[in-house]
């Protein structure tokens, strides 16, 4: 089965002001890395998504409750399949004499802190934001020109890079608020009002570890809304 279609890149300044606000408890937390933390004197990072193909996305919104087989596949060797050009980039680097980090992969990486379980030391959403790669929905998913269903990946290099712009000023610029991913939600997480709440998602995500072992996921908030395949509303719109 193929997983992914063409991947979507994006390229951004290293000292963005706002991984220093990533810091702030009340976004990320002080155990956030910046870029320059991961990887003193860097200058770029390269932000990147995959999006599921059409027989991925179609095969998760067909049942309300329990997460396709092919998109378990999706995000479990999708993910590997992340690792590995993460990898791949770090190597053409490396060759061409640049240093770089990829923090997903890195030692120091880490999930969890003392003010919060549900975050890590280094965000691919956060960092695909700051990149101009895309805006947050409702669902704290990424949308990217090509939508919210994939994967997103990231990597920290000294190389320098000309910089994308970052077309939106928002957190949630792209999202309608249209609520679409509230009903198609199993768990309950989210809501118009609230956002989501990341303790329900959890709880879900565990009940399907138990039925799935060694796959696990969801993506029902991704799947037969606006922003599944597109910015809604602007189709076609670059980053």
């Amino acid at each position: 089965m193929k997983i992914f279609e063409t991947p979507v890149f994006s390229f951004g300044p290293a000292d963005d002001e706002l991984y220093a606000k990533y810091k702030s408890p009340d976004i990320v937390g002080e155990h956030f890395l910046s870029p320059c933390e991961w990887l003193p004197g860097a200058k770029t990072v390269i932000s990147f998504f995959l999006p599921f193909t059409e027989r991925i996305k179609k095969a998760n919104a067909a049942d309300c409750r329990w997460p396709s087989a092919e998109w378990l596949h999706g995000r479990i060797e999708g993910q590997l399949f992340v690792k590995e050009l993460s990898l791949h980039i770090s190597g053409l680097l490396f060759g061409a004499g640049y240093k770089n980090v990829v923090p997903l992969l890195d030692a120091r990486f880490a999930t969890g802190s003392e003010t919060s379980e549900f975050s890590s030391n280094w965000s691919e959403r956060h960092a695909a934001f700051a990149c101009g790669l895309g805006t947050f929905g409702l669902s704290k998913g990424i949308i990217t020109e090509k939508g919210m269903c994939g994967r997103l990946g990231s990597v920290i290099t000294e190389a320098e890079f000309p910089k994308d712009s970052r077309p939106y000023g928002d957190v949630y610029e792209y999202c309608v608020g249209c609520g679409a991913c509230t009903a198609r939600c199993p768990a309950g997480a989210i809501s118009v009002k609230e956002g989501k709440k990341h303790r329900p998602c959890s709880d879900f995500l565990d009940k399907v570890r138990e039925k799935e072992t060694p796959r696990y996921g969801c993506g029902k908030c991704q799947v037969d809304v606006p922003c599944e395949s597109e910015i809604p509303g602007m189709r076609g719109r670059g980053g």
